[in-house]
């Protein structure tokens, strides 16, 4: 599974001429209309499998849809012009940015789930469990369904059948300027807590002030109290917004800070809706390893971020501030549920692999690239703009000068600019450099990732035979196998920014874990294509010589085995 997350607001949006924290209407934004047949059968070359549309649902902004019958929120709760994708104003309602005509704006969307569709890709889309904008009103849903909070009994802090915690006689006092260029300030009696677990009528600016935190029957107040019987309100309202939006065609749920939210709901709801739509998938974002195998054997999920274990640490590689040898630590620490964990190098909260924050040029990752998108049958997650090597070093306006592609403004990408080309996606415009950027992550993704081996084959980590090995530096280079029946494909990959030669060590467990022949063999070099001698034998080492940030992909087929219909006439045969 290759997951492609973007963001329609930022995609599709081809202006040059942009001003810091300006307007939609200086600014222009990105459509779902943008998202053409022609671009997602581009990123089914790329290998992508499922595409996630981040920030679908109608969430708060400055700019005045009130003519739609949207109403319109108060600027000091708003985070930029165009607002955060996280502050959820209506579940059941599409973002209007993101249409030509507001008017038809579900109908926009259902014809992006069906373009999707038509070229084999899947669709997975937001859901924001943990908090909503705090002037959330739903004007799109059902008639039976009653809104967030209308008949919450606001005189008591904690209800399991209130939607939200309140502070009772208290109004809400943000320790910031509540006027937000408004004529009033915002005014908000009783306040709520705020979104980030900040259980005071006081957030500061550091908080997710523009959010209110939802109440699923745990009174935080009192310790953390569980209050899940009767089966609390809040929870029957997330299941109708899950069971919507499976019905309208959405084949997976990335769910926001699911580690916000008790996991007995979502073991409550997700099983309910696997019911009936078993085909949908669920990604959670829960940061805590003590808490991975709940969220996964009791929530349901079928995928967890990995994110405080292998991307910190291929991070911390690429900028020299740990050894490779640190990467076998991470898979060895969620071993029994590696294949549920969701990789990445890139996502809308990191900062950019080419900015100045990170390691200032895209091909600096491609070993960590190599890594995370190869060493497990786990998803890889590849974030727009992350294959063309985009910098992400605009200061677009509330978001600032900060390494990360904004979520809260209006603006557009240069990078996706240069390769939509006006919707040819022909590559045309892009630097020599993106060209680069982009012809290994297809190489990578697009081709090695495809391999047998690679997608469904054993892992072995070549590292503990390596540690003391005075040929080979543990700290800058990482080593694994990958097999599926006589298939081996040898990955050797250097995070130093020169050449090198190492040789590595494979060890007697190796070949009879894998069972794998000894002999001399000519191995296929798949990102060179190039036909190179592999001599394989128990205990001994191989040389190689390794290419400046980047690595070797070594194939070989044992004699007698058939590759692509044909005789492999590149193996010679093993000693048995």
């Amino acid at each position: 599974m290759l997951i492609y997350q973007m963001l329609p607001r930022l995609f599709g949006n081809d202006n040059e001429r942009l001003t810091v924290n300006g307007s939609l209407q200086q600014n222009g934004c990105g459509h779902m209309n943008d998202i053409t047949v022609k671009f997602l059968e581009q990123l089914r070359q790329l290998g992508v499998t499922h595409v996630w549309y981040t920030g679908l649902l109608e969430h708060a902004t400055q700019t005045d849809y009130s003519s739609y019958g949207i109403v319109h929120e108060h600027g000091a709760m708003v985070k930029g012009r165009a607002g955060s994708p996280y502050a959820v104003k209506d579940y059941y309602d599409i973002d209007p940015d993101l249409v030509v005509h507001p008017e038809r704006r579900f109908k926009e969307f259902q014809n992006l789930v069906r373009r999707t569709h038509r070229v084999g890709l899947k669709v997975i889309m937001d859901f924001v469990p943990n908090h909503v904008a705090r002037q959330y009103h739903s004007d799109a849903c059902p008639e039976d369904v009653e809104d967030l909070g209308k008949k919450d009994n606001a005189s008591v802090s904690f209800s399991p059948q209130n939607n939200f915690y309140y502070f009772p006689n208290q109004a809400l006092q943000c320790q910031f300027d509540m006027q937000g260029g408004e004529l009033r300030p915002y005014r908000e009696y009783p306040a709520k807590a705020t979104g980030n677990d900040c259980f005071t009528p006081f957030p500061a600016q550091q908080d997710w002030y523009e959010t209110v935190k939802l109440n699923y029957g745990v009174d935080y107040l009192s310790g953390g109290l569980k209050v899940f019987w009767p089966i609390p309100d809040t929870w029957h309202k997330m299941l109708r917004i899950l069971l919507f939006w499976a019905s309208q065609g959405v084949d997976g749920f990335r769910c926001d800070m699911a580690e916000m939210v008790p996991c007995e709901f979502w073991s409550w709801a997700i099983r309910q809706v696997k019911a009936q739509y078993p085909q949908i998938i669920w990604i959670g974002e829960v940061y805590n390893p003590d808490q991975y195998r709940d969220y996964i054997h009791q929530g349901g999920f079928d995928f967890l971020y990995d994110k405080v274990g292998l991307y910190d640490t291929l991070r911390a590689i690429v900028m020299g501030q740990a050894s490779a040898s640190a990467i076998t630590r991470c898979w060895q620490m969620v071993d029994d549920i590696k294949d549920r964990m969701l990789h990445f190098l890139e996502n809308h909260d990191e900062q950019r692999i080419a900015s100045d924050f990170f390691a200032s040029e895209g091909r600096r990752a491609f070993p960590a690239l190599l890594v995370s998108a190869c060493m497990g049958k786990q998803p890889f997650m590849l974030y727009f703009g992350q294959e063309l090597g985009e910098r992400g070093m605009d200061a677009e306006g509330f978001s600032g000068l900060d390494g990360r592609t904004t979520i809260f403004d209006y603006w557009s990408m240069a990078t996706i600019r240069k390769w939509r080309n006006k919707g040819r996606y022909d590559g045309a415009r892009l630097d020599e450099e993106s060209r680069q950027v982009y012809a290994y992550y297809k190489k990578v993704l697009g081709e090695v990732r495809q391999e047998l081996a690679v997608r469904e084959g054993l892992f072995f980590d070549l590292m503990y035979v390596n540690l003391d090995n005075p040929r080979f530096n543990p700290h800058r280079t990482y080593a694994f196998i990958r097999s599926f029946g006589d298939e081996k494909i040898f990955f050797v990959v250097n995070f130093e920014g020169a050449e090198v030669m190492q040789e590595v060590c494979v060890p007697a467990h190796a070949f009879d874990f894998l069972k794998m022949g000894e002999g001399e063999y000519q191995a296929v070099e798949l990102l060179s294509g190039k036909s190179t001698a592999l001599p394989l034998f128990r205990d001994r080492c191989f040389q190689v010589v390794l290419p400046a940030n980047g690595g070797v992909v070594l194939k070989v087929v044992q004699a007698g085995e058939k590759e692509n219909g044909c005789t492999s006439d590149v193996m010679k045969t093993p000693n048995k």
